[in-house]
């Protein structure tokens, strides 16, 4: 009896230096594929028939600015990878530039693309980080727009990591929904497609014995639930989603990355990301992100 070999994915982590790559490696090695790190980008072709022969069924590989020049052939060969029927998945990590000069300057490591060690005590240093990382976001545009952005900016590592094994455990070849919640305090996320701003709403923390629970408690979703602006708010979102959602999956997008801000993240914001993603889960892949309340 022939057994077809099992079929091969690749999935491709590139983005920031310094923005968690070798976490994110990790994360996939520890979910059992076969990694990769700083592969040059010649090699990848040649690379994935080997494991092809081998029989290998996840590997995750890993490429950064270090091999800038040879960067611009990746987007070929990732389509030229997906006509040969192998499913390939990139993800993109990203941060702010202000996080990315900290990271360097607690670390004192030398960016890719820097001549120099960054001093934070050091403005001309730091002025050079800064145009290094600006460099560097222009050299990665292309791969950044083909690939399914994470925004590391204020996320610990284990997080870090439960997101990437979270999106590439994600059923099939479907179109996956995440749906994320964040303080506008503490910045909106770089990762997102589409953001709602929900701080016009009538605010739970205002009622001093909801203060202290979340969207999730059922205290505060029968609060926010008995406010008819916060219901025309739901409607409204699932109603732009399921409208355009068709079109983004026959436009081959992976994933869609939905931000619901509030004020501090904590209750209208996680309330309508919850009730979204019962709305939504029957029909789509649904991913689930609260960002502060992880963070705590």
């Amino acid at each position: 009896m022939h057994i077809e070999p099992p079929k091969l994915q690749v999935v491709l982590i590139t983005g920031m230096s310094g923005s968690g790559k070798s976490v994110a490696l990790h994360a996939l090695e520890d979910a059992g594929f076969f990694c990769v790190d700083n592969l040059p980008p010649e090699l990848l072709l040649p690379f994935v028939t080997l494991e092809r022969q081998h029989n290998a069924s996840r590997v995750a590989i890993a490429m950064d600015a270090r091999n800038a020049s040879a960067l611009p052939l990746l987007p070929a060969q990732l389509t030229l990878l997906k006509d040969q029927g192998i499913k390939v998945k990139s993800l993109f990590l990203d941060a702010t530039t202000d996080t990315l000069v900290r990271r360097y300057s607690e670390t004192r490591r030398k960016h890719p693309l820097s001549q120099t060690v960054s001093d934070p005590s050091d403005s001309n240093l730091r002025r050079a980080l800064v145009d290094a990382i600006e460099a560097e976001r222009e050299l990665l545009v292309t791969l950044r727009d083909q690939a399914h952005v994470i925004d590391t900016s204020i996320i610990r590592p284990s997080q870090l990591q439960g997101y990437v094994k979270s999106l590439i455990t994600a059923a099939g070849e479907q179109l996956t929904l995440v749906f994320e919640s964040f303080a506008f305090k503490r910045g909106v996320p770089t990762d997102a497609d589409y953001v709602f701003d929900v701080r016009m709403l009538p605010n739970p923390h205002y009622e001093p014995a909801l203060r202290h629970l979340t969207g999730k408690d059922e205290a505060v979703a029968a609060f926010l639930r008995s406010q008819t602006d916060v219901m025309q708010m739901q409607e409204q979102i699932h109603g732009f989603l399921n409208h355009w959602l068709e079109a983004l999956a026959r436009d081959h997008r992976s994933y869609v990355t939905v931000a619901i801000g509030c004020t501090g993240g904590q209750h209208r914001s996680v309330y309508l990301v919850e009730q979204l993603v019962s709305l939504f889960a029957s029909r789509w892949v649904t991913l689930t992100r609260h960002r502060e309340l992880e963070s705590r």
